[in-house]
């Protein structure tokens, strides 16, 4: 009895603490494009105007590097439609953009985590000593 209620509060417990993960067996279901293999040289215009063609461009934005301004060789793309996106992405992926192959796909939503306090880092190290 008491191995079962253990597993039952297992189960419990992963269930809680990964129920805010997706299962990445299909793409996720939305409309932002993350775009690898930029060349330096594009900018934020050039990219909409590549992928205008494929629907309603909502926003676009490059990322840059802080210290020196020069992009990071990656992006976003956000379409109206999750059609739209799907239609860009199996168009784009692999496709040459100024001289430089592209890696298209879904982008994936921001993991917001918690910041790891001193007292949590002290609970784990006691916890792993007294075992």
């Amino acid at each position: 009895m008491r191995k079962t209620s253990l597993i039952h509060f297992a189960r419990q417990v992963i269930t809680s603490s990964y129920s805010h993960c997706r299962s990445f067996s299909s793409p996720p279901s939305n409309n932002k494009l993350f775009v690898a293999g930029l060349s330096w040289s594009v900018d934020e215009k050039s990219l909409k105007e590549a992928f205008s063609s494929f629907g309603e461009v909502s926003e676009v934005r490059i990322m840059y590097d802080r210290e020196s301004g020069r992009s990071r060789g990656f992006g976003f793309v956000n379409f109206s439609s999750e059609d739209e996106a799907a239609s860009a992405k199996d168009a784009m992926d692999g496709k040459a953009f100024l001289g430089r192959p592209l890696s298209v796909s879904f982008a994936l939503d921001k993991v917001h985590k918690e910041p790891v306090t001193t007292r949590q880092i002290n609970r784990a190290i006691t916890f792993n000593r007294s075992r």
